[in-house]
């Protein structure tokens, strides 16, 4: 991106206010500190009130106004929300669920993904917008859409249907194909032609799950088509911008591995819960996702609340230093941007109770003041702008496995692919260790520690992937229910696990999820305790065990193994362990591996991460962030200095030990303050 350090502003909507409200906006945001704002989202109506009628006149006023402030525009393409004259033109543009029913205009996103006529008209938005705008001084980034999939996750009209058996020839190329893939030969369901294929909509019972997990990857993949057709566009007439768009965390429909490559920066909106304790472990968990998607590379915090947000149940709003401890929480974890939705409270519609940088109260208000400190901060320290983390230890996850986990007709349907990963990830998170978390394709070898969460899909090149990285002296972690299946949802034959049947030393006999509030106790020295969700009939093939359920059925059969295998080592899980056990087995695995922690002796609430100028200009950045309420004091490997002090003399002199505040943050560099 253009310009240096870390850009601050927020979504920027002046088509809901009059023009002599966006003089005190600029001057409002200068004194803000604001760098960048995301202009356009929702303007389709305004830029086009009739179809082939253009008005940007207003538009451009807006536009040259933000250049003559000096704040870049991350110009949005104005497609993800239709104006009411489209769909009353072309009612076939809008969106059905698995029922028929059909999805009204009103609120936002009313489109099919697969609709030649909205993409049409959507590329032709772009192509005005793309023309006008090249080259205008303001423009830094491009913003295609926005929050693809949030409401309109799939369509099942007769469009999407045509659309999805397009999708499956050029995936299967025969019939045959297809019905050996979909295991049609069960229930009767064998096709005779793409034709008789339909969407997976609602059915006597469940539907076959093949189709079902096609049909996901098919949604993933025409919303992306929806993306890539505008971003040709912005490519072609304005080449060196870069295009991006704003995912959502933990995000099922869209598939950010995927979209990584298409993607010029990862852009993320986050929106952590003032009432969900640990709520920064979840931000945390997608927050290295998003860094991690295209290899390190800082990415973008596209929205964030500064305070409520007006669409869960209970609305509460950010207790004083939280907006600013989770906005520096994004930074320490890779982000190069901190943006909010928005930049002026609306005065009406759906979210006129969602918080924004500038509230209904004005200037003399909590939230103004501290978006101004936080505005002041990130000023003060551009040179963390590109600056990198690294990591020796990778958590596996991959949306086809998640998919094809959360179709119906499983042994339980409590597992859940979110939850599972954060039990996975929150002992690392706690422990102060630095983590990517990237797709099973990903090279491992630079990697002293792979832990998988669960991979119920798993493909035999994926798991020969995980198998070599053990051969060679890696450390992997293996939880329940995974390698069972393969790409198509059928059970790889052999016995299970069978792709990693050799790595792990062991088979499952049986699986046996656990009822629901049941836990089950495990035993093995320090691993004793509980465990809860699923257990399985293991038998030891070569592995160890190193603990065993204590009661019930499975009594004494193994619940945590050890198998060493070529160079390497790799431990698995039969079972959900209670928070303390998972934490006790990933410390002794992390020590085997040679894994240590960002800092050494972390109070618990204390989170330490590392960012570093790959140029070498800098140095290090060390971010220490208090996510408990009350002050904690640190102890430092070596004397440090705080960048963000309140004296530049305290800012200057280094020491050993600082004491943070609650909800606290320190910018601790090695060598007095930065040049």
């Amino acid at each position: 991106m253009r310009g240096t350090g870390i850009h601050f502003g927020g979504d920027y909507n002046p088509e809901q206010w009059p023009e002599e409200v966006w003089a005190e906006d600029l001057k409002l945001m200068k004194a803000a500190h604001v760098t960048m704002v995301t202009a356009g989202i929702f303007s389709w109506a305004k830029v086009e009130p009739r179809p082939g009628e253009w008005d940007f006149g207003w538009f451009d006023r807006v536009m040259d106004g933000l250049a003559g402030a000096g704040i870049d525009v991350c110009l949005a393409t104005m497609t993800a929300s239709p104006p009411p004259w489209l769909s009353r033109a072309h009612p076939g543009i809008l969106p059905e669920d698995p029922d028929g029913r059909r999805r009204w205009p009103g609120g936002r996103q009313h489109y099919c993904p697969s609709s030649p006529v909205y993409r049409a008209h959507a590329v032709r938005l772009v192509e005005q917008l793309a023309t006008r705008y090249a080259g205008h001084p303001a423009l830094a980034m491009w913003h295609v859409g926005n929050e693809y999939g949030c409401h309109t996750r799939q369509c099942f009209c007769e469009v999407s249907a045509e659309d999805f058996r397009t999708w499956l020839r050029d995936r299967y190329e025969t019939i045959e194909a297809l019905n050996e893939a979909w295991s049609t030969a069960f229930w009767s369901q064998q096709y005779g032609d793409f034709d008789e294929v339909l969407p997976p909509r609602t059915a006597p019972t469940f539907p076959n799950p093949a189709q079902q997990l096609d049909y996901l990857r098919f949604g993933d993949a025409a919303l992306r088509a929806c993306y890539l057709a505008e971003k040709e566009v912005l490519d072609r007439l304005t080449p060196g911008v870069p295009v991006t768009t704003n995912l959502m965390p933990q995000h099922k429909p869209v598939d950010a591995f995927a979209w990584s490559a298409h993607m010029d920066a990862m852009a993320l909106d986050f929106y952590q819960d003032p009432y969900a304790a640990d709520d920064h472990i979840r931000a945390g968990y997608v927050f290295d996702l998003m860094r991690s998607a295209r290899s390190g590379q800082p990415w973008l915090l596209l929205e964030q609340a500064p305070g409520a947000v007006n669409w869960r149940p209970r609305n509460g709003p950010k207790p004083p230093g939280a907006m600013r401890l989770w906005s520096w929480q994004a930074i320490a974890q890779g982000a190069d941007a901190v943006l909010f939705f928005q930049w002026r409270q609306s005065l009406g519609g759906a979210e006129k109770f969602h918080s924004a940088m500038l509230p209904h109260g004005g200037t003399d208000t909590r939230t103004f003041r501290e978006v101004q400190g936080l505005g002041r901060e990130l000023a003060s320290l551009p040179e963390i702008a590109g600056t990198r983390s690294r990591a020796s230890v990778a958590l596996l996850a991959d949306w086809h496995s998640w998919w094809a986990l959360e179709v119906d007709s499983k042994p339980s349907t409590a597992l859940d692919h979110s939850e599972i990963a954060l039990a996975h990830y929150r002992p690392l998170f706690e422990a102060g260790v630095a983590c990517d978390v990237v797709p099973p394709q990903r090279e491992l070898t630079g990697y002293r520690l792979v832990v998988v969460p669960n991979l119920y899909l798993l493909t035999a090149r994926d798991a020969e992937r995980l198998t070599a990285y053990v051969r060679g002296g890696g450390h992997l972690v293996v939880s329940f229910f995974s390698g069972i299946v393969d790409e198509h949802d059928r059970v790889h034959p052999g016995g299970c696990p069978a792709p990693l049947r050799r790595l792990l030393g062991l088979r499952v006999e049986e699986f046996w999820p656990l009822d629901a509030g049941r836990t089950v106790a495990v035993g093995g020295g320090r691993y004793t305790g509980a465990a809860d969700l699923w257990s399985e009939a293991i038998d030891l093939e070569g592995a160890e065990a190193l603990a065993c359920f204590a009661e019930g059925e499975l009594a004494g059969r193994p619940a945590v193994t050890r198998h060493a295998y070529g160079r390497g080592a790799v431990w698995y899980v039969g079972t959900r362990l209670e928070a303390e056990l998972m934490r006790a087995l990933l410390d002794d695995v992390r020590e085997a591996a040679g894994v240590a922690p960002v800092l050494p002796g972390l109070p618990a609430g204390v989170q330490a991460t590392v960012r570093e100028d790959p140029e070498g200009r800098y140095g290090r950045f060390t971010f220490l962030l208090n996510h408990r309420t009350e002050a904690v004091e640190v102890a430092l490997p070596a004397p440090m200095t705080d960048a963000l002090a309140d004296t530049p003399e305290a800012a200057a002199a280094p020491a050993d030990r600082i004491t943070l505040a609650g909800r606290g943050v320190a910018v601790l560099t090695d060598a007095g303050r930065i040049p």
